[in-house]
């Protein structure tokens, strides 16, 4: 890998000296300094993939003095805890009552919504910072003369002190109606709007004040009905005061709107956040487990995950087509474990192929896609294969190959951090097991790397084994008819004999020893049979026994050694004119114990012609 990263490096520097050979005539001493820079560039990339070289390097090495770390791993089961409320503890059920609480309260407040985005930058922005004080009388200028309004920005200096004393306002306009002097009052209207444009908040409980009182401004116009032609000729300032008024009635009135409307409904995995569905508790006890059951930090990341789907466009992306079927393989749901659970397997060693692992990793926007498609592939999985139901099952296995997976340092690296980061933040306790099958030395450095953004919870719940351990560990979790035969079970997609739905028998060869399968026949059958022995390396052979006494035995197949690398499977079928049994031989001639398994089927003459 290091000689790789020098040629690299080599490489770029490479380019750069070929890109200033041929410098144009009037630039040539930039170029020259821009070929300097790319230079340093490129040995500074190569310095800094050198030193993590280093670190995997020592890792690698820490790695081998600890062989029985890696290749046992976590042997534990994990047990998932139940989501029936009636079966949690009393704080748990406390806690989540408590956030109960607060994804309503947050909803109704719209919390769960994104923020508008930011305003478009416009020209309109830039004329206030031509004029800033007519800036400042933006509701006198809605009068139909704004010349006659023009002295006003020079009388707010003289009049600031009138700011601070709002009260004083009321006696002002007493003395107006008893003087009725009609020059001077627009000069003391214009400050009065200036003060309500600069200081909405003073302003707030003149309206109050001017609403509470209605009746008494009705007697006291009945009262002086020569005033009533006073305020007729005051046109101008008559026109601010309405103007002010109908600002400000709708502000006061729109804190009064908001409680009255309903919040929405806010759905995650097709799960509604509050309300009547049992499936909603199953939901935020995720949240609430990935935090130990603290509300607030668990509130915390269930809004940040909610918003990250809206940003992210998950609902988009479920429908969407993403152009990658090359990607199939690499990673796909297959059967179920022991306990019901899907399985989602990752493949890395496809990757090997140059061409996809550029169509996947290439470049940045490639490198978006494949992230999108992962994404996408685990919503779907999670709406289409799990159960919300408190008795249900929500959460999944994954097997991650790492057999001939590509090294850490490569284009991928970036992408998968990012995809961790996503998975462990925004799709908490959906994994009930994850087990690395096939795991090479290089990966303990790997794991090491990532640990530090894991939960000890997730930790707890990983189990590595080593490429001759990787069968046996797979069946610890899940049955052999549930396990594509690249990692040593049965299951084929394009299998018409049999299915997931026929048991495997189990069987341990010792050392230097032989092991039978009887199946019975019966009189006009036919018996069909697969058999697979891990690693094989033993001797096979087939024959059939009949029920009558001094019947002879028949041959099916002859005894032979099979190789290790011959078909993984061997299939066999026999028909049986007369009731015995057919025999399946295995013998073990090495000094290692071996993993056998077998199903069959007995048709009867009808069903096999069928």
């Amino acid at each position: 890998m290091a000689e790789e990263t020098k040629q690299e490096a080599a490489a770029a520097a490479a380019v750069a000296e070929v890109a200033v050979t041929e410098p144009e005539p009037e630039t040539k001493a930039e170029d020259k300094a821009v070929e300097v820079e790319k230079v340093d560039e490129a040995a500074a990339a190569a310095k800094e993939e050198e030193e993590e070289e280093k670190k995997m390097e020592e890792a690698v090495a820490e790695a081998g003095a600890d062989e029985a770390a890696v290749i046992e791993g976590s042997t534990a089961s994990f047990k998932e805890e139940s989501n029936l409320v009636a079966d949690l503890a009393d704080p748990e059920q406390k806690a989540l009552a408590q956030l109960k609480e607060l994804v309503a309260a947050a909803l109704a407040s719209g919390e769960f919504d994104l923020p508008p985005p930011p305003p478009p930058p416009a020209p309109a922005a830039e004329e206030p910072a031509k004029t800033d004080e007519p800036a400042k009388s933006d509701v006198a200028a809605e009068s139909s003369e704004p010349k006659a309004e023009a002295p006003a920005p020079e009388e707010p200096k003289a009049e600031a002190p009138t700011q601070e004393e709002p009260k004083a306002e009321e006696p002002a306009k007493e003395e107006s109606k008893a003087e009725a002097p009609d020059q001077e009052e627009p000069k003391a209207e214009a400050p009065a709007a200036v003060a309500v444009v600069e200081e909405p908040k003073a302003e707030a409980p003149a309206a109050v004040a001017a609403a509470e009182e209605p009746k008494a401004e009705v007697t006291a116009e009945e009262a002086k009905p020569e005033e009533k032609t006073v305020v007729v000729a005051e046109e101008e300032g008559t026109k601010t005061v309405e103007a002010i008024e109908e600002t400000a009635v709708p502000a006061a009135s729109e804190p009064e709107a908001a409680p009255a409307a309903e919040p929405k409904e806010e759905l995650i995995w097709g799960v509604p956040l509050v309300g009547g569905d049992e499936r909603s508790d199953t939901v935020l006890l995720k949240f609430l487990r990935a935090r130990e059951f603290k509300v607030k930090e668990a509130m915390a990341m269930l809004k940040a995950a909610v918003l990250w789907r809206k940003s992210f466009g998950i609902d988009a992306l479920l429908g969407a087509d993403l152009g990658v079927p090359e990607l199939e393989n690499v990673v796909f749901y297959r059967g179920a474990d022991r306990e019901g659970h899907p399985v989602c397997y990752n493949v890395y060693s496809e990757f090997q192929d140059k061409d996809l692992y550029e169509k996947a990793f290439g470049d940045d926007e490639k490198r978006s896609r494949f992230l999108k498609w992962r994404i996408q592939l685990l919503e779907r999985g999670i709406r289409e294969q799990l159960d919300f139901s408190p008795s249900g099952i929500c959460s999944m296995v994954q097997v991650t190959d790492l057999k001939n997976s590509p090294p850490m340092l490569g284009k991928h690296r970036a992408v998968t951090r990012q995809a961790l980061a996503l998975l462990q933040d925004n799709y908490p306790e959906f994994i009930a097991k994850k087990v690395f099958i096939n795991v090479p030395w290089w990966y303990l450095a790997a794991n090491k790397m990532m640990s530090p953004f894991l939960t000890q919870r997730t930790k707890s719940k990983f189990t590595f084994c080593s490429p001759a351990k990787t069968a046996e560990t797979l069946f610890r979790y899940i049955a052999p008819e549930q396990v594509p035969v690249q990692f040593g079970g049965l299951y084929k997609e394009d299998d018409t004999e049999f299915s997931t739905s026929d048991g495997v028998t189990e069987l341990t060869v010792k050392p230097s020893s032989k092991e039978t399968v009887e199946i019975p026949a019966t009189e006009n059958s036919t018996v069909v049979w697969e058999l697979r022995v891990l690693g094989w390396e033993v001797s096979y052979g087939v024959e059939f026994t009949p029920d009558a006494e001094g019947g002879y035995t028949v041959i099916v197949q002859k005894t032979r050694k099979v190789p290790a690398n011959e078909e993984p499977i061997m299939k066999g079928s026999f028909k049986a004119g007369e009731p015995g049994k057919v025999v399946l031989i295995v013998n073990n001639p090495t000094s290692k114990k071996k993993k056998l398994l077998c199903r069959f089927k007995v048709k009867s003459s009808t069903e096999a012609s069928a």
